[in-house]
């Protein structure tokens, strides 16, 4: 359960944002903290003076579809929200939760990679220079080609019946989802399971 006081009373946050209405501009904080430690965005809540002054109950789908798109079509690589729906006193809160990617850098499509990669500083977003983008850059290359998820698949789209049968007969234990994830087959990236490469390319 989200602690919406506690979360209003704290002034400054590296974590959190705040805005009456998800405008494109905050893309920023989304870049930002998926290069970072992740964060939230609370939508309906006034930041100066902080107010809950929510948004309409009606409109509450049709605003999660927007955020999904803006957020689809300005950054890249993909990331992936949560979004949530929160009835604080009565007036209706959106929270777009956003987890720290494991491809960065991310950055804003139209600004491209030098000019639209964000990191959050405190409670504000800020360009980041070359050598932090070079950092972001050689914390990906940790990461094999292998072990990287697949966005575009689900596990459970995968034919995975012929490898399933060979790991069995030579283990002569199950494949489970746990060992998957233990052989860097199923990872989960911003709060979701993918495929990775690897698995897709054990499939059928």
């Amino acid at each position: 359960m989200v602690d919406i006081e506690s979360i209003i009373k704290n002034s400054k946050s590296q974590t959190a944002e705040f805005k009456v209405s998800f405008q494109k501009e905050v893309i920023e904080s989304v870049v930002a903290f998926a290069n970072d430690a992740g964060g939230e965005i609370f939508i309906g809540i006034k930041n100066k003076p902080r107010e809950v002054v929510g948004v309409s109950e009606e409109n509450l789908t049709e605003i999660e579809e927007q955020i999904s798109s803006i957020i689809h079509d300005n950054c890249y690589p993909i990331i992936l929200p949560d979004i949530l729906f929160i009835n604080h006193q009565g007036k209706h809160l959106i929270v777009v939760k956003i987890y720290k990617g494991s491809n960065p850098p991310y950055f804003i499509k139209t600004k491209g990679k030098e000019k639209g990669t964000y990191i959050r500083v405190g409670s504000t977003n800020r360009v980041a220079n070359e050598e932090i983008i070079r950092e972001l850059e050689r914390q990906k290359q940790n990461i094999s080609f292998d072990s990287l998820p697949v966005y575009s698949k689900k596990v459970k789209e995968l034919d995975i019946s012929l490898f399933r049968k060979h790991f069995e007969d030579k283990t002569e234990e199950k494949l489970t989802k746990t060992i998957m994830k233990k052989l860097n087959l199923i990872v989960k990236e911003q709060n979701k399971e993918f495929p990775t490469n690897a698995l897709v390319l054990l499939s059928g």
